[in-house]
């Protein structure tokens, strides 16, 4: 990893041809549908192509490209199957963990961020990682007086490479965009930029998991692990024995799937109250569930803050939508810009944009499916609809990225899950506006 920074100016030379070879294919797509070729394959072609051109610039920044990635998955999966199955796959060749750090260079860092007498502080410490991600790698280890604990090291030269990753990024906003028309992609990049910037420091990290176990301590559904120790590149926190969302996605009962559907709604819609932050990584990854049945939470680099709750708006915009008061609705839109400038939009327009917030409210409990989201996310990006053919007219603000990606984020979990979840009482009861 130390050598990553030494690569970029011959990396970015590469990648500054790109968006020409996109443009050139774009023509020839456009051709043939002028000469009158099927519509379906051609997007599908061109789609493909895309993919393969937006794979050549992710794979040259995995840390930024992960990032990245996670930003955007909340419009990647408003995309239908036949234009976004290359991107998905694109994106999933980049999931894989990074290459270990050999043990020299973790007890380097180690000596650097805890101390040359760190390993004083531990009666263990396991030299291979039980994990690893875009940045850094974990480690099993057992803190002096008998805790188990995980050992967060982070990748040396790291900070650099991301911050040079997620510029290089930034400067390729317009190629970006064409995996999720419909979104203004320089301001989702600036709120990413910012937000990892907070991800870099552990000691963030660190502060925000502290927060939340103060807050979660004693909870009879929500379990977060207490921080033992942090520097800047390094944070302990006690380790955590518990079963693998995935697992209960993929062989728990109903009634366990369930309940963690439920509990994972609470924890996304209450954090904000009761904490002041929103936990912003909804990967199942970051989710387990204990022995005694609470949902164990982790990783907490990516958290925003919001001091006072979800915005009230966001419960309004779901109310209106819910009780069919359209104009009340269109005004309260085009004053929190999520209509652009000059542009109109139809109840039809709005009511699939917010679908994924309104359907699971229309019942006191409601049946997630992926059935349903896919259909629902297709409705929201229905390429042949009138906000594509005529220009975009639904926007994003960068202020409601994180909120948006975060709870269709945990709606995507509970579609995995296959949960029935009193989705309304928990929204009525932490949702301002909607109460």
């Amino acid at each position: 990893m130390t050598d990553i920074p030494r690569k970029r100016s011959t990396r970015n030379a590469k990648l500054a041809s790109i968006p020409l070879g996109m443009a050139g294919r774009a023509a020839v797509g456009l051709g043939r549908r002028l000469a009158g070729g099927d519509r379906t394959e051609i997007n599908a072609e061109l789609s493909q192509r895309a993919a393969e051109q937006l794979f050549t610039v992710l794979g040259e920044l995995k840390g930024g490209a992960m990032k990245l990635g996670q930003a955007l998955s909340v419009m990647e999966a408003a995309i239908p199957d036949e234009y976004a199955e290359p991107y998905r796959e694109a994106l999933t060749k980049l999931q894989a963990d990074a290459p270990p750090m050999p043990a020299p260079t973790v007890h380097r860092v180690l000596d650097q961020q805890l101390g040359t007498k760190w390993r004083e502080r531990f009666s263990s410490f396991d030299d291979s990682p039980t994990a690893s991600a875009s940045i850094g790698q974990v480690h099993r280890a057992v803190w002096a007086d008998g805790r188990d604990v995980a050992v967060k090291v982070q990748y040396p030269g790291a900070d650099e490479a991301l911050r040079a990753d997620l510029k290089t990024l930034s400067r390729f906003a317009a190629m970006f965009a064409s995996v999720i028309p419909g979104a203004d992609v320089k301001p989702i990049l600036a709120e990413l930029v910012a937000r990892t910037e907070e991800e870099l420091d552990y000691r963030i990290e660190a502060d925000n998991q502290r927060a939340f176990a103060k807050v979660f301590d004693g909870d009879t559904e929500i379990y977060v692990p207490k921080v033992v120790a942090s520097s800047p590149k390094v944070i302990v926190s006690e380790w955590m024995t518990a079963t693998p969302l995935a697992t209960i996605i993929a062989r728990g009962s109903k009634q366990q799937r369930d309940t963690v559907g439920a509990q994972l709604a609470q924890f996304h819609f209450s954090a904000p109250a009761r904490v002041g932050l929103l936990h912003c990584d909804p990967h199942p990854g970051n989710f387990m569930v204990l022995d005694d049945g609470r949902l164990g939470v982790i990783d907490f680099g990516a958290c925003a803050p919001m001091p006072n709750g979800l915005p009230p708006e966001m419960g309004r915009m779901v109310k209106l939508t819910v009780e069919d008061r359209f104009e009340e609705l269109t005004e309260l839109l085009h004053e929190n810009n999520f209509v652009l400038p000059g542009r109109t939009v139809t109840h039809q327009e709005i009511d699939d944009y917010l679908r994924p917030f309104t359907d699971p409210i229309r019942n006191e409990s409601f049946h997630f499916t992926r059935a349903w989201l896919q259909k629902t996310a297709g409705s929201a990006a229905d390429f042949n609809g009138a906000q594509f053919r005529t220009g975009r007219s639904l926007n994003l603000p960068p202020e409601y990225l994180m909120i948006f990606r975060v709870l269709l984020g945990s709606v995507g979990i509970l579609a995995q899950l296959d949960a029935e979840a009193p989705y309304m009482r928990i929204a009525r009861e932490w949702l301002p506006g909607l109460r």
